[in-house]
């Protein structure tokens, strides 16, 4: 595998668990991580007290060009909607109180954004 290939799949598995570590420490019960379904992927699957949380975490090493949670666009954000009524069909969870949220996480540290987007 090339060096620049792992050098952003450690990025990405680092961020993830900083990203876990910190949801624990606000209260979270994590429930699933790196949740595939077809082409698409859900980071991080919590609960929140009463909210269904799906989680991606984004980060980089540095802002030149844009910061991390601009990473998580229009396409990237259908995929994350997609996979998450998969997993809530599959769970039998459709009718729990869902959002989506962004960990980013970049050089200035860790920005948690609640109910980032929208399905």
């Amino acid at each position: 595998m090339p060096e620049q290939k792992q050098k952003h799949l450690s990025l990405g598995r680092s961020a993830e668990a900083q990203a876990v570590k910190y949801l624990k420490k606000q209260g979270y019960r994590i429930l699933r991580t790196n949740f595939r379904l077809k082409q698409a992927e859900i980071d991080i699957i919590a609960r929140d007290g009463q909210w269904l949380v799906f989680v991606e975490v984004k980060a980089r090493r540095s802002c030149l060009f844009g910061g991390p949670a601009e990473a998580v666009n229009l396409k990237k954000q259908g995929k994350i909607i997609q996979a998450a009524r998969g997993y809530m069909a599959y769970e039998k969870t459709e009718f729990l109180p869902a959002r989506f949220d962004v960990i980013a996480i970049g050089p200035d540290g860790l920005e948690h954004i609640k109910d980032a987007f929208e399905s």
